[in-house]
């Protein structure tokens, strides 16, 4: 159940991107119905995400970043095009994808470790397996010591802390993130993406991240992808080099700085069009 980072010393990225996506978006679109008529969210969007890669999408405001991840976790229905996850067409929500919301969606009456295991406990793994799983990410996102707190003692980094190890703990293909981070103060948004990221280089799940934060997006990802303004669709794909593992000290770097000047830059042209 527990992915280790022993178990992926012989993990080769470019292997990886050559072979079959894990994730495919293929020319999706999607349009409410409303009483006043029709709104195109999205309009032929196409993007693939490799096993293990960390993507980010970056766009204007209402472009459809959320709704491209309530597709992929099937909590929307695609108006035309399709979403393919190790080949499979998805059509709903399911197990394989693990899902973390702005909001922390934790459960009010059950512990931090409860929580962690909630899913595993549906399943029926045994007690003393679900014990292993909640005491190795505990570790792991740095709340040992706090496994018989409840929702309401936590701090939001916290509880943030504790959605993410329970769509872990849960073994997804694929962990889909939508603005986690997006409520917290800048603090401890830097600390959570730290933890983050160390969850990530030792498990290499497939993440897919929404964010409206350009430097959050630099850091956290392999590659960057930026939406035009609405209806959303791919406008470029950003590649970042940046040596990993990475620490805050490279947003410091002229590296750091060209790559926020490019995203800002593509996201300012959409925002344009917006106004006009």
């Amino acid at each position: 159940m527990i992915t280790t980072a022993a178990e992926n010393v012989g993990f080769n990225k470019k292997q990886s991107i050559l072979a079959t996506p894990k994730l495919e978006i293929k020319d999706v679109g999607k349009v409410f119905k409303t009483k006043s008529g029709e709104t195109t969210a999205l309009e032929k969007t196409s993007f693939s995400v490799a096993e293990g890669e960390f993507v980010t999408i970056l766009g204007p405001s209402g472009c459809g970043k959320s709704t491209v991840l309530r597709i992929v976790a099937g909590l929307e229905e695609a108006s035309s095009g399709e979403v393919l996850l190790d080949g499979q067409q998805i059509n709903g929500p399911g197990p394989d994808r693990g899902m973390v919301f702005q909001s922390y969606t934790l459960y009010p009456w059950l512990t931090v470790k409860e929580n962690i295991t909630f899913g595993l406990k549906l399943q029926g793994v045994s007690q003393k397996e679900r014990d292993d799983v909640a005491r190795h990410y505990l570790q792991l996102i740095g709340l040992e010591g706090f496994e018989k707190h409840y929702p309401i003692q936590l701090s939001g980094g916290m509880k943030q802390r504790v959605a993410i190890a329970r769509a872990l703990a849960n073994d997804p293909k694929i962990l889909l993130m939508d603005e986690p981070f997006g409520a917290l103060d800048a603090q401890t948004r830097n600390i959570m993406q730290e933890v983050l990221l160390k969850a990530w280089e030792e498990s290499k799940k497939t993440i897919l991240f929404i964010t409206h934060d350009v430097e959050e997006s630099i850091f956290l990802a392999d590659s960057v992808y930026v939406m035009t303004a609405r209806p959303g669709r791919l406008k470029k794909k950003v590649p970042i080099t940046l040596e990993r593992p990475r620490d805050f000290s490279v947003k410091g770097t002229v590296e750091f700085a060209e790559y926020k000047e490019e995203l800002l830059s593509l996201i300012r042209e959409e925002s344009l069009k917006s106004i006009n």
